[in-house]
């Protein structure tokens, strides 16, 4: 059987996802594809979420990998005011994409087998889309107990 893979990057809140977007294959993500993929991630905001937007009522929280931590990324989250919330080592219990988004998507996906990554990417769309704003809400509500 054939494996199909992608990297996805997903931003989301207590009422569901803000953004995503699915890596090319052969794309590396480095800090200046990253800081771009922030770059879209504040315009998406504040679209969809003005309110979030405006009086920065939100934060960013992602973990340690170097394209995350360079100076680049750090400087824009600076320059665009968005609160980062630090991220430590080893605590995916803390991490709610770890303990929450990628369980729940993986438990879902599991028994399909893709053959493009066009069908990852319209399934996985399709599977954020039912996810009910309530357990969105608890995954957060979570993060709040732990922090």
């Amino acid at each position: 059987k054939p494996k199909v893979k992608t990297m996805l990057i997903v931003f989301f809140d207590s009422q569901g996802i803000i953004h995503k977007e699915f890596v090319l294959p052969g794309i590396t993500v480095n800090a200046e594809y990253y800081k771009n993929v922030l770059d879209r991630l504040c315009k998406r905001i504040a679209r969809v979420r003005p309110a979030l937007w405006k009086d920065r009522s939100f934060f960013s929280l992602h973990d340690n990998t170097p394209a995350r931590t360079a100076a680049i990324v750090i400087q824009f989250l600076a320059k665009k005011m968005v609160p980062v919330l630090p991220h430590f080592p080893y605590s995916s219990d803390l991490n709610p994409p770890d303990y929450f988004l990628f369980p729940k998507l993986k438990m879902e996906l599991k028994e399909h087998h893709f053959v493009t990554i066009e069908t990852i990417q319209e399934a996985v769309t399709q599977k954020f889309k039912n996810i009910p704003e309530a357990d969105f809400s608890r995954a957060m509500e979570k993060l709040g107990d732990c922090a």
